[in-house]
């Protein structure tokens, strides 16, 4: 952001609840996306559950007043869970590994979204997109930042908090010692894939607020951009370490990034090459961690034995 202010002095109010709105589908992909890789899984379905979550908003949305679009996101969000209970379920009981059976899955929903709109189109009334695009108490805090931390904070909290919570952690750092310890693998790890549809489906509620219409292939970025938060945001891809804001903030700078290059006059497209060096850099800094501890353990006792 410091950098933002530097390069275009009359960022304002405005320009942060753009980038807040931008941002918002894919802080929620992340999210979704933690939620099974802290369980010992992975989902590269995140994205087409976003946009079957999407086009189906904005079917039935459009046209209709705020109270009917209140419903159906409702609808939407049960539908997202299960939809992601569901792909934890095929996972499960397969034995096929996550990474292809979400795989075959994302395919699944991308075509369900396509047969409920073929095209971009469809809407939300407009109370239901300032819902992400106005501001609270002030011009410098968007409404998009307040429903993340609002959604977020009252499900990822009270599950972190709970047994539910513990069992996530225990069985993504080491399945079988959770199992030892009287964790119902299964069920966790259904309900880890639970919650990460619950999360895809608001970033479709979110993808239509940022956009306007639905469209069948606009979440299908989202997936990989996912993944890249979560380990810019310290998620450990085997599972069992990291939490949300990490990859909610990465979220907000994998957004800011191309914006910036923008206002810069840079290539947008270099953006990729900067995401995909921070996502090295990060990597290679988790690796070296444990290695500078093992040395460092392995240094003392022979200081202190001389």
């Amino acid at each position: 952001m410091i950098f933002t202010v530097a390069i275009h002095p009359n960022y304002g109010p405005f320009e942060v609840q753009s980038l807040v709105v931008g941002a918002l589908p894919l802080a929620f992909a992340a999210v979704a996306e933690a939620c099974v890789v802290l369980g010992g899984g992975i989902d590269l379905s995140i994205g087409a559950m976003m946009a079957v979550a999407n086009v189906v908003a904005a079917r039935y949305m459009n046209h209709h007043d705020f109270q009917t679009a209140i419903l159906v996101s409702v609808l939407v969000l049960v539908g997202g869970t299960l939809a992601g209970a569901l792909n934890g379920v095929i996972a499960l009981r397969t034995r096929v590994p996550d990474i292809v059976v979400t795989l075959a899955m994302s395919f699944v929903w991308g075509g369900v979204a396509l047969l409920i709109l073929p095209q971009p189109g469809g809407g939300a009334p407009d109370g239901f997109l300032a819902l992400a695009s106005g501001n609270v108490l002030t011009p410098w805090i968007p409404a998009g930042i307040v429903l993340l931390i609002v959604v977020v904070g009252a499900i990822w909290i009270p599950v972190k908090l709970s047994r539910i919570g513990l069992a996530l952690y225990a069985v993504g750092s080491d399945r079988t010692a959770a199992f030892r310890r009287g964790v119902r693998i299964g069920p966790t790890r259904v309900f880890s894939y639970a919650l990460g549809g619950f999360f895809a489906a608001c970033g479709g509620l979110a993808l239509l607020m940022s956009t306007g219409i639905g469209s069948p292939l606009a979440g299908t970025i989202y997936t990989l951009s996912a993944i890249s938060a979560i380990v810019l945001g310290g998620v450990s891809l085997a599972g069992g370490r990291g939490g949300v804001m990490g990859p909610i903030i990465a979220a907000l700078v994998l957004t800011m990034v191309p914006a910036d290059l923008i206002l810069s006059g840079t290539d947008p497209n270099f953006g990729q090459v900067i995401q995909g060096t921070l996502i090295v850099l990060v990597v290679m800094a988790g690796g070296l961690a444990p290695l500078l501890r093992s040395r460092r353990r392995a240094i003392v006792p022979g200081a202190s034995s001389g």
